[in-house]
Order: structure tokens, then C-alpha cells, then sequence
């Protein structure tokens, strides 16, 4: 069974505020009468489901293309969260609970719809990313615009993931996902240079 869990990249795609909407413009096109229909896409990398690049938030640090795509494809734990809105996933609020894959991808439920940006989604907090780190856990990911909160200047999760070199998956639609373990597929494009990629992530059993 294989599982789509990237939103569709559409003009009506949200970004984050400020950054660049997603465009296209059609040089050709088999409907005028031309001999094919050719395209060019204007658009963030933050676009939809993407993964950070160290760069994003270390100065000096690998591009999305300097990255090892190791992290990117292999067995991966999803993981429902009853966290409430504009709050921190911590180490607490799992209790007991301990990893059982190499990659967790946390479903919160805070960011419902990805045409429409909204800033009280969830987040994960510092703490949470340096002990999945101390447990094997080499990606984390969530169904929300960031691993940050809307309105975090520090990005303590984006250090910490930055620290311990956990790789960051964003933006992805866990809505009718079973919890539990899955194998992930979400290789970023060999962008070099570039801070961020789009991905097709889907999970597969």
C-alpha cells in the first residue's frame, strides 16, 4: 500500500508570509497550436511538503544538495499527538513513549487545510528533538508549515535539529494516516546551493 502524504502544489497553495506563491507560466502550448506544451514554475523550495536544508538555519551549513539522502528513505514511525494549538511538542507530553523507527513523523492536526496559512499551528520543542536524536532518530517530521511555532525568532527546534543533525520534514498531510510503522520515501531534488527542496513523500507497507 502506498501513501501520498505531500498536499497538492497548486497556485492556491499556501506559503509562508512573504515568501514566493507558486506561479506558472506557459511558454507553449499544445492547445494554440504550438508542437508541445512547455512550462516554467516560479515558487519558493519551502513549497508544500519539503525538507529544510542545514543552511536554512546554520550559517556555513550543507545545502539541500550537499545532504546525505539516507535520512530521506527507509522505515519511519507515524505518530498521533493530542497537542494543542500554538504549543510545543515535549518530551513530556509523550510520557513513556519511546521511538520504534529511525524517522517519526508527528500528526497534530493544527494545520487542516494547506490553501489556507493559518500561525496557531503545533510545533515541536528543543528537548523532544535532542532525545529522539539520543535515541537513533536521524529525521523528524510534521504536518505543519514548520517544526518552529509562527512566531519564533529563535527557532530553538531548527537549532536543535541543526545540532544533532536530524533532518527536518515539512508540510506533510497525515489526515487518515494509521499510526504506526511505514516505510518513508521523501528525496529532496539535488538542488545545490539552495537552502530547502519540495518532496513527493509517501509512505509505503
Amino acid at each position: 500500500m502506498l501513501v501520498d502524504i505531500s498536499p497538492p502544489v497548486r497556485p492556491s497553495i499556501a506559503v509562508w508570509p512573504g515568501d514566493t506563491p507558486l506561479s506558472r507560466e506557459v511558454l507553449l502550448d499544445l492547445a494554440a497550436g504550438d508542437v508541445l506544451t512547455l512550462s516554467t514554475l516560479h515558487a519558493t523550495v519551502h513549497l508544500g511538503a519539503h525538507t529544510d536544508a542545514p543552511s536554512h538555519y546554520g550559517l556555513g551549513a550543507p545545502s539541500i544538495g550537499e545532504v546525505p539522502l539516507d535520512a530521506y528513505l527507509g522505515p519511519c514511525e507515524v505518530v498521533r499527538v493530542d497537542v494543542a494549538r500554538s504549543a510545543r511538542i515535549t518530551p513530556e507530553l509523550l510520557g513513556d513513549w519511546t521511538p520504534a523507527a529511525p524517522r517519526v513523523l508527528f500528526a497534530t492536526g493544527t494545520y487542516p487545510d494547506p490553501d489556507v496559512f493559518t500561525t496557531d499551528f503545533a510545533a515541536l520543542s528543543a528537548p523532544l528533538v535532542e532525545r529522539l536524536a539520543a535515541a537513533g532518530v536521524v529525521l523528524v517530521g510534521i504536518d505543519t508549515p514548520s517544526v518552529d511555532l509562527s512566531d519564533s525568532k529563535d527557532l530553538p527546534a531548527h537549532h536543535a535539529c541543526l545540532r544533532t543533525g536530524t533532518a527536518v520534514l515539512e508540510g506533510i498531510v497525515l489526515d487518515g494516516v494509521d499510526p504506526g510503522i511505514w516505510e518513508l520515501i521523501a528525496l529532496p531534488l539535488r538542488l545545490e546551493g539552495f537552502d530547502a527542496s519540495p518532496v513527493r513523500a509517501v509512505l509505503r507497507r
